[in-house]
């Protein structure tokens, strides 16, 4: 999709900015409905939401239980906490996407009330840059995950493995997620073939549903950078002599926008804070478990798994990446307003207009934070304390990690 803005300047490009998020949450029923929606397009919705849940909650649950009751090897159980992990943070963020659709639709139609009231071109331009870098983001999230995801569950279903029972050597295949043998046998087919698909299915959903929460967060980012570069511009325009004759009106409106956006990021972190929380924290978890499956494995799995498991983890990371980056990049564009407006040659206007900068210098030296979970600032400090491995070395130093290996 191109979008062309000579034959319409005020055309809305909300659709075009969230294009992949539409592609990866309304397939499964996580999309907002708004009110203009017809009934028939909620009703399958609500039956793509109910489907979906279905599908995690079958791989999920039989996996705790097979932990729990049935699994003795304290190695296997381990090496099954990675996808249950897995599955239960997609489900986490799934509720949360859906039980917040209508947080997530007023930021929608924040996003096009201000593509429809900005009418000049070099404003629109600027947006459109940014709305094509949320778009390559959300595009690319689509891309590194899944790909490892999908890859490592077909390769551990379809991949025979020889079990010793007794003194036989038995070839057989193993589920992503074990399953628990009182609800399905899965080592007959075509149980197993049946279960296979299912928790295929139930991985897509769950992985896509993670990714669009990034990317997501990302769109709704890169929209607000936009808007704040847009402010800055027009400070810089300020002093223009040729238009001092209306440069109080233009100071108005430069902070009736300024407000305006910042009242959208106030949004985005009261949306996203706890869909960041819980994807900081399990991709943190899921990149200490990928380690160790990595370090312990390489010489016991396949070439295709080890490298499936590379992509994961380069996945993850990548995750974690986005939203910490997203947040620096806000904190830091909502500081600059304020340099903007210091930098202005403010000692050309009068001495009423350049006494109001101080306000909008005052508000912007109030730090504007993305938080997952109102705990963590996402920045690249939080993304350099999780890629240096800090909690990677506290289980290899704590003795109860430690135990579980030997």
């Amino acid at each position: 999709m191109d979008v062309d803005e000579s034959n319409n300047p005020q055309q809305d490009v909300t659709d075009y900015s969230t294009q992949f998020n539409r592609w990866l949450l309304k397939p499964m029923g996580a999309w907002p409905s708004e009110d203009s929606t017809p009934i028939k397009d909620k009703v399958i919705s609500i039956i793509l939401a109910i489907t979906c849940y279905s599908l995690i909650v079958y791989a999920l649950v039989p996996c705790i239980l097979n932990i729990l009751f049935e699994e003795t090897d304290m190695h296997k159980k381990i090496t099954t906490l990675g996808p249950l992990s897995h599955w239960s943070i997609g489900g986490v963020n799934y509720f949360f996407l859906l039980i917040r659709s209508r947080d997530i639709n007023r930021c929608v139609q924040h996003m096009r009330n201000d593509w429809r009231t900005v009418t000049d071109s070099e404003d629109r331009g600027a947006m459109m840059r940014y709305a094509k870098v949320g778009r390559f983001v959300a595009g690319l999230c689509a891309i590194v995950m899944p790909s490892g995801v999908i890859a490592h569950t077909l390769l551990t279903g379809t991949t025979p493995v020889i079990v010793h029972i007794g003194n036989k050597s038995v070839s057989t295949y193993l589920l992503p997620c074990p399953s628990y043998t009182k609800f399905v046998d899965t080592t007959k087919s075509p149980a197993f073939e049946i279960t296979l698909i299912l928790q295929l299915m139930s991985s897509i959903i769950v992985t896509f549903i993670r990714v669009g929460t990034c990317s997501l967060a990302a769109v709704f980012a890169t929209h607000a950078c936009g808007q704040l570069t847009m402010l800055m511009r027009w400070l810089d325009q300020l002093e223009n002599r040729k238009k001092q004759n209306t440069v109080q009106h233009r100071l108005g409106n430069i902070v009736e926008h300024h407000l305006k956006v910042l009242s959208f990021v106030a949004q985005m972190e009261a949306l996203m804070n706890q869909l960041c929380f819980v994807e900081v924290l399990g991709c943190t978890f899921d990149l200490c478990l990928l380690g160790y499956y990595i370090i312990t494995g390489w010489n016991v799995m396949g070439r295709k798994l080890s490298i499936s498991y590379v992509i994961i983890y380069v996945g993850m990371a990548f995750n974690i990446f986005i939203l910490c980056y997203i947040g620096e990049i806000v904190t830091e564009q909502c500081k600059q307003v304020g340099e903007t407006a210091y930098m202005t040659n403010w000692y050309d206007l009068a001495h009423t207009t350049a006494r109001d900068l101080i306000l909008i210098i005052s508000r912007s030296s109030t730090v504007t934070k993305l938080t997952a979970g109102k705990l963590v600032h996402l920045s690249i400090s939080t993304f350099g304390d999780v890629s240096t491995q800090k909690c990677i070395s506290y289980f290899v130093q704590s003795n109860t990690f430690t135990k579980c290996f030997r």
